[in-house]
């Protein structure tokens, strides 16, 4: 028998896994509404009510909510179409088709999102059956159950925050990037070693420039599956009762992704312009032995930059950010520093190959793109930035709201 407390490490991390949390959530609500249902509806078996429930329940409150209200939108819509061409004409495959047709655009017009077939779908069931005012009554009544079941399912057990994960996400693709740039560096210092081999191993320059430029534009498929997580960890921090600074916290976030972002497309031109330098060298050293390994110094620097930026957008105590930035500030040092050693060695290389200047000139300009982004000035002013425009934005929503309200009061 296993003991105790290695069940509770095992709940403990599968219990934050999303695809577990989801499952176990989807599968109550929907029994709950069925067994509601039972009792409220006409039908012998209503599993419009668990279905409903199955699409309403989502991993954050806010999610939940606006799954909700389209759902039950588009439902009440499709009803309110079946109801009124049942008074008209009959169940033919020419009035099928107005149906459909008129439910599919209606359903554009009443914004109910991805819900759009769904309002097809229960002007149909509607329509195909004899008694259309019972069978739409409980169609309506089900899908309430299910939306209201679902809604209070997440309401009472609020779902977690998920900013730890999309955190985690953001630290593991600052990580990918760092082994970018050191692979790109060992290539730099020592060409004659392929990354991850135990000794030397023959390949054209070329083709491992390219298997780097390769690696580097992989990062945006990367920066698409954490911006997913993000928007995950945005969405469960709305309405929750048990974050007080919701707002900060999804800037913070954002606002590390958009820079890491940056850097990767950087890093993405930082490898094309090493691929075009091997391709123009021939088969030769992209660059001489003592400029190579100031580079890979200043590689390897600008990738611990980029973790303990990540470190520092993720990190969740006042501590824990001040120990970040130190070190993150004396990364930055230590970074541009090297970038200067390097700086005067390509300038030497530039002198002795003239006509490939612009490329030496385009990898310190990357770099120093880089380095600019990190800066913790630099995004001590995005993130006032940021701060700003949506107090803008909520100050505008508000004075809406309020001048709507003095006309509603001035109406007779």
């Amino acid at each position: 028998m296993p003991h105790p407390w290695r069940r509770w490490k095992w709940w403990q991390r599968w219990g934050r896994d999303p695809v577990v949390v989801q499952t176990l959530r989807s599968t109550a609500a929907a029994t709950i509404s069925y067994v509601v249902a039972l009792r409220l509806s006409s039908e012998p078996a209503p599993l419009t009510a668990p279905l409903t429930a199955l699409l309403v329940v989502q991993v954050t409150l806010y999610s939940t909510l606006t799954t909700s209200l389209r759902r039950v939108n588009s439902v009440v819509v499709g009803v309110l179409i079946a109801i009124a061409f049942s008074a008209l004409v009959g169940l033919t495959w020419w009035s099928l088709a107005l149906v459909i047709l008129a439910s599919l655009v209606v359903g554009r017009f009443v914004r109910v999102g991805e819900f759009v077939p769904e309002v097809a779908i229960s002007a149909m069931l509607v329509l195909g059956v004899t008694q259309v005012a019972n069978t739409a009554w409980d169609r309506v009544l089900e899908t309430l159950i299910g939306a209201v079941v679902g809604l209070l399912f997440n309401v009472v057990l609020v779902p977690p925050v998920w900013v730890d994960t999309a955190g985690d996400s953001i630290v593991d693709l600052a990580r990918r990037m760092r082994r970018l740039l050191l692979d790109i560096g060992e290539e730099l210092a020592d060409p004659g070693l392929v990354p991850g081999a135990a000794s030397p191993v023959e390949s054209a320059p070329v083709e491992r420039a390219e298997a780097r430029l390769h690696e580097a534009r992989r990062l945006d498929n990367d920066v698409a599956d954490v911006d997913a997580a993000l928007r995950q960890a945005e969405d469960s921090l709305r309405l929750n009762p048990r974050v007080k600074e919701g707002l900060l916290h999804r800037i913070v976030l954002r606002t590390g992704l958009d820079t890491l972002e940056i850097s990767a497309v950087v890093l993405r031109v930082l490898a094309r312009s090493l691929t075009d330098l091997a391709k123009e060298r021939q088969g030769a050293r992209l660059v001489r032995r003592e400029a190579g390994l100031a580079l890979r110094e200043t590689l390897r620097y600008l990738g611990d930059t980029l973790v303990s930026f990540a470190d520092l957008v993720t990190s969740h105590s006042s501590d824990g950010a001040e120990t970040a930035e130190d070190r993150l500030g004396e990364q930055l040092g230590a970074a541009r520093a090297a970038r200067d050693g390097a700086a005067g060695l390509l300038r030497a290389e530039a002198a002795h190959d003239p006509e490939r200047w612009q490329l030496y000139g385009a990898l310190l300009a990357e770099i120093d793109r880089v380095l600019d982004e990190l800066d913790p000035d630099h995004r001590g002013r995005r993130l006032m930035e940021e701060l700003d425009r949506h107090t803008r934005a909520r100050a505008e929503r508000r004075r809406r709201v309020t001048s709507l309200a003095g006309r509603a009061r001035r109406t007779p």
